[in-house]
């Protein structure tokens, strides 16, 4: 009688722990993987860009004061990736096509963002960006040449870009859209495009 009983008490304190576990790992219910709950945090606190150097295809070098008073659509890749990177540029070629021109470059640039450092070189990137109409003001793509900048950048927006020693990387995917100010607005589903457009437009036009 009193084993089961203890039995039972001791399902109940597992139960109950493992209920509160889940409860902070998914961030109170609302996220049922670190990804999602990641990315929560990251709507949630709204983190600045920091003011890290970018040198974009055609070696021009600024920090992200360049955009200032514009939106920015972001995202992040590695031109080797044969996987998701170009699934994510060519959804973001369909959103770019759908902005409306008076927006492009005057209150809202695409800015694709590598993370292979080493090898993705301005030459690489000009190169890689002409298969996806990336060129001008009006979508830049960039690599980070510092690696100290690198990792702040990556580590304030929650961008997973792990080495897997054989030249590619396991990473997350997503599309970042930036304020005028330079706060994080969202974190999108980049396989969502229609849904991506919408809530870019809905900043736009205010």
């Amino acid at each position: 009688m009193f084993k089961n009983k203890n039995q039972r008490i001791s399902i109940t304190v597992v139960l109950i722990f493992g209920i509160l576990l889940f409860y902070f790992g998914t961030d109170g219910f609302r996220a049922f993987t670190a990804e999602t709950a990641r990315t929560n945090s990251l709507i949630k606190n709204q983190p600045t860009l920091p003011l890290v150097t970018l040198e974009d295809s055609l070696k021009n070098k600024y920090s992200f004061d360049e955009f200032e008073g514009k939106y920015l659509l972001m995202t992040f890749i590695y031109t080797a990736c044969s996987t998701v990177c170009p699934v994510l540029e060519t959804n973001a070629a369909q959103i770019f096509e759908q902005i409306p021109e008076k927006y492009l470059g005057e209150d809202i640039v695409f800015l694709s963002i590598s993370f292979d450092t080493e090898r993705d070189t301005p030459e690489i990137l000009h190169k890689y960006g002409g298969y996806f109409g990336i060129e001008g003001d009006k979508w830049r793509i960039a690599r980070v040449p510092k690696n100290n900048d690198l990792d702040i950048l990556l580590g304030d927006l929650g961008v997973i870009a792990i080495p897997d020693g054989q030249g590619d990387f396991q990473h997350n995917v997503a599309f970042y859209l930036i304020g005028p100010d330079g706060h994080l607005l969202d974190v999108m589903n980049f396989e969502d495009i229609d849904g991506a457009r919408e809530r870019i437009m809905q900043e736009l036009e205010g």
